[in-house]
């Protein structure tokens, strides 16, 4: 299929042909038919792009200062790496479509196949096909045309806006800022019977507000606008204004303080500062008020994302009750949004309408891009000729995200062949196969399940996944590596163990190899972590001392959701039990946990204590709420009089018979796991780790879990 794209590193904007976006649970598949252009938001994206790296830092200071701490931690190459996959990656435009339903997720009752519908949100891209989330998708009545239905997400904004200024009829409203968001909030207040007032700085969008059905429409530099805006609201003042304008100027919310009544709203919109003169907001009391985009659930993922709604009996208007409105005003022909439509563009003349906006060589409103929807569209993208070197392993990815780009596929290279790769968004996995040169790519997992081709399989999905893809590809005869955690439940844990030694066992009567399972546990194959382990015998009790300044992650992210995450220590700690164990030498025989103590039991603040088969203990900090200068991870080692300090996998220090100080470049292994787990394939050599390892420091990190909920000592 056909996606418009934009490369931020240099603006480069194409329309790229990728794989169908994955059909999630609680999704739609739509063919798209129409998608709006929001001149606004886009342009200023494509604007942005087309700036060189100063003028881009410059807008984006916070991301510069993001960008220093990274390279203060991670240093300069690989800083440099990660910022520039940003920039490179071809991003998605556009957040409002109309089409028909062409599949349905699991677990969507509400929809089906051939539906019309009105999409938005972040998946609701210009593309022939979007994927698309049941909260954020509307059905469609069929008297109406889907070009108008195209515009129920941009119209959610401007209904949240008029529902933040909460007006009754009779009342009167002024709109400041006359481009598509202003002109469909004016149609919407008239309809609700409020008496509408525009104002802009062009006359050509005051004359299209008279259109459109404004009492008054001004040009902001009218003489004497004040006082015909008194004498219309019978001196009085307006009861409300809602700021649509995007501007750096404050004259917007400074005009409110001079048109409003006493006691009157404010209600911004669009992307104006809101710092203003406060002598008339104060003597007025006036009501200054934001407007978060579509309505409420939005940048909620438990709404947007899992589909969960709120009780309309305490959120009357949510984002998908907004856009519902919108399609209801127009079925009923309350409102025209036909003649806001100044252009319609095929899909592949998409870059002219991004000209035009950007040049303003022309005036415009509502923008439409229009698809083709009678042609046929690949769901698997063929970039090249399979030529697989049989010396070494063929490769596979499910997914190909921020780690997998940054530390994964940078260092496969002549390691493998890289085959086929597959990822949630169509546009990632076609840059990601460009980039690396995979032969394909695809939508749909299966296909590089079923791929003879492909031996070896990476899975770097979100965690909620792993169990199921590494559940899977053994049964598929694949051998497997998988970022952590290895599952998300000791059931599926369990599931995994009893799939492995039944493979185990085939192979051994049909005299076969059997594949190899290995987890992302990169740390032990670090060269601080590999001198330190020759140092001691396995048999040598050992003192561990494990402090991790993990730093913070917003309680929102979905590594704390106990659904797609798990938390933070099934997702990251359980590095650090992998560790101790290896240091160790010997299997865990008891966990005991305790957690800070919070409203949030995201247990990302946790003290644990491991004790092992041959006398050794360790003690794991694994802290959320330290601080970003002090260094991130510091390993100590204390054993029969030696003692062995890894600080930030940069320096090692041993102290003993003869002291040593050595130092490095930062590396926590990855590198020579990637060559370890491949060159076993290669060689027919065993894994790397073992299964009851990985088996082991997972069921670990279960248990510090359990141990933290019951407060006891828990034995393995």
């Amino acid at each position: 299929m056909q996606q418009i794209t934009q490369e931020l590193k240099s603006g480069h904007m194409e329309i790229l042909e990728v794989p169908f976006p994955a059909l999630g649970k609680g999704q739609v598949l739509v063919r798209n038919h129409y998608s709006v252009i929001s001149a606004g938001t886009e342009g200023k994206t494509v604007t942005d792009a087309h700036k060189g790296y100063i003028a881009k830092a410059r807008s984006r200071q916070k991301e510069v200062n993001q960008v220093i701490e990274m390279i203060k931690a991670q240093g300069f190459k690989q800083a440099y790496q990660t910022v520039m996959n940003k920039l490179e990656i071809p991003s998605s435009l556009g957040y409002s479509c109309a089409g028909v339903v062409i599949a349905v997720g699991e677990g969507v009752e509400n929809f089906k196949i051939g539906d019309k519908v009105a999409c938005g949100g972040a998946t609701a891209v210009h593309a022939d096909v979007v994927a698309v989330p049941v909260n954020l998708c509307v059905k469609v009545p069929e008297n109406i045309k889907l070009k108008q239905a195209a515009f129920s997400t941009i119209a959610a904004i401007a209904i949240q806006g008029i529902r933040q200024a909460d007006l009754r009829v009779g009342e009167s409203c002024v709109i400041t800022g006359l481009g598509l968001i202003g002109q469909i909030t004016l149609q919407v207040l008239n309809a609700a019977g409020i008496k509408t007032i525009g104002i802009d700085i062009s006359d050509i969008q005051v004359q299209a507000a008279l259109k459109n059905g404004a009492v008054i429409a001004l040009n902001r530099n009218q003489e004497g606008l004040e006082k015909i805006i008194y004498e219309a609201t019978r001196g009085f003042g307006a009861d409300a204004m809602i700021i649509t304008a995007a501007t750096s100027s404050l004259d917007p919310v400074d005009l409110a303080g001079e048109l409003l009544r006493k006691k009157g709203k404010v209600v911004i919109v669009g992307a104006v500062p809101t710092g203003f003169s406060r002598e008339k907001y104060y003597r007025k009391e006036l009501d200054l008020r934001m407007s978060s985009s579509y309505g409420p659930g939005r940048y909620d993922p438990n709404y947007e994302e899992k589909g969960i709604d709120y009780p309309i009996g305490y959120v009357r208007w949510t984002e998908n009750r907004n856009m519902q409105s919108f399609i209801d005003l127009l079925e009923t022909k309350k409102i025209n949004i036909e003649n806001l439509i100044t252009h319609i563009f095929p899909l592949e003349e998409a870059a002219k309408a991004y000209q035009m906006i950007v040049d303003k060589t022309e005036p415009f409103s509502g923008i439409l891009i229009q698809y083709e929807t009678d042609k046929e569209i690949k769901e698997k993208i063929q970039l090249k000729e399979s030529k697989i070197d049989p010396a070494v392993p063929c490769v596979g990815f499910i997914g190909a995200g921020s780690f997998a780009q940054n530390m994964l596929l940078p260092k496969l290279k002549g390691l493998c062949n890289l085959v086929g790769v597959t990822t949630a968004r169509g546009n990632t996995s076609r840059y990601v196969a460009d980039k690396y040169k995979f032969s394909y790519c695809t939508n749909k997992p299966e296909d590089l399940l079923s791929d003879k081709d492909i031996n070896t399989l990476f899975i770097a999905t979100r965690h909620d996944s792993h169990a199921d893809y590494v559940i899977k590809s053994i049964r598929a005869g694949k051998n497997v590596f998988v970022e952590k955690p290895l599952a998300m439940t000791k059931d599926q844990l369990e599931l995994i163990r009893q799939v492995y030694d039944e493979m185990y066992s085939t192979s051994v009567v049909n005299r076969q190899s059997p594949v190899h399972l290995m987890v992302g546990f990169n740390r032990r194959f670090s060269p601080f972590i590999q001198r330190v382990k020759k140092l001691f015998l396995d048999t040598q009790p050992k003192a561990l001392q494990f402090r991790i300044n993990a730093g913070s992650v917003p309680k929102e992210h979905w590594i704390n959701d106990p659904q797609s995450g798990g938390g933070r220590i099934i997702g990251e700690a359980c590095h650090f039990i992998d560790l101790a164990m290896y240091l160790a030498g010997s299997r865990i025989t008891s966990v005991y946990a305790s957690s800070k103590l919070d409203s949030d039991y995201i247990n990302d603040t946790v003290a644990m204590n491991l004790t092992f088969e041959n006398g050794s203990t360790a003690s794991i900090s694994y802290f959320s709420n330290g601080n970003k200068k002090l260094p991130k991870e510091i390993l100590e080692i204390f054993c029969d009089g030696t003692v062995a300090i890894i600080d930030d996998f940069r320096k090692l220090t041993i102290y003993g018979k003869k002291n040593s100080v050595i130092k490095g470049r930062q590396d926590k292994g990855h590198q020579e796991e990637l060559i370890s787990f491949l060159g076993a394939i290669k060689e027919g050599k065993v894994t790397p780790i073992g299964f009851d390892e990985l088996y082991m420091s997972t069921l670990a990190a279960f248990y510090v879990l359990d141990s933290i909920k019951e407060r006891r000592i828990i034995t393995l």
